[in-house]
């Protein structure tokens, strides 16, 4: 069920092996949400990004990571804490040491919906 998001600049396109984070990701995330479904996850690059003072991030030098992971509600806010600093844990490990990071975990609207794909 849980919906994720990875947004990332530009110029970390080869800098992390996206399918590894996700072989790793997946399945955590499903066990602490305590979720019977599947990940789907967008992984896109930034057109740019910035982090901090433009004028001295020029190109987007300083790479930025943000995950996004979206729940069914009737999660706890304690749950989705420890889930958002364990995936920030898990990114951690695969991205260069001076690439920013942040992680959010939020409910699905009320109006989510999902067409499963067709046999």
């Amino acid at each position: 069920m849980p919906h994720i998001t990875i947004d990332y600049s530009p110029r970390l396109a080869d800098a992390f092996d996206r399918q590894a984070l996700l072989r790793e990701l997946h399945p955590m995330v499903l066990e602490e949400a305590g979720s019977a479904g599947v990940c789907k996850t967008l992984c896109r690059p930034a057109a740019e990004t910035c982090v901090g003072d433009p004028d001295t991030d020029r190109a987007g030098r300083t790479g930025f990571v943000h995950i996004t992971v979206a729940l069914l509600p009737g999660r706890s806010d304690d749950l989705k804490a420890r889930l958002a600093e364990d995936v920030l844990a898990l990114l951690g490990k695969h991205l260069p040491h001076d690439a920013v990071s942040s992680v959010e975990v939020r409910d699905l609207a009320a109006s989510y919906r999902l067409r499963p794909a067709q046999p």
